[in-house]
């Protein structure tokens, strides 16, 4: 998986759990890294940068 944000990817637990936030927008799921989780702090600026 990659990030909505930045296109980095996303890395994976062993159980295939996503370390970083899921966001769900119009019934679809946006992936969100750590990286971009710290850059932006509410949910506002997240989806205003996704791509």
């Amino acid at each position: 998986m990659k990030c909505s944000i930045c296109s980095k990817k996303i890395e994976q637990t062993f159980l295939n759990k996503v370390v970083g936030a899921i966001i769900k927008i119009k019934g679809k799921n946006q992936y969100i890294c750590p990286g971009c989780q710290k850059k932006l702090k509410t949910k506002e600026e997240i989806i205003k940068n996704i791509k």
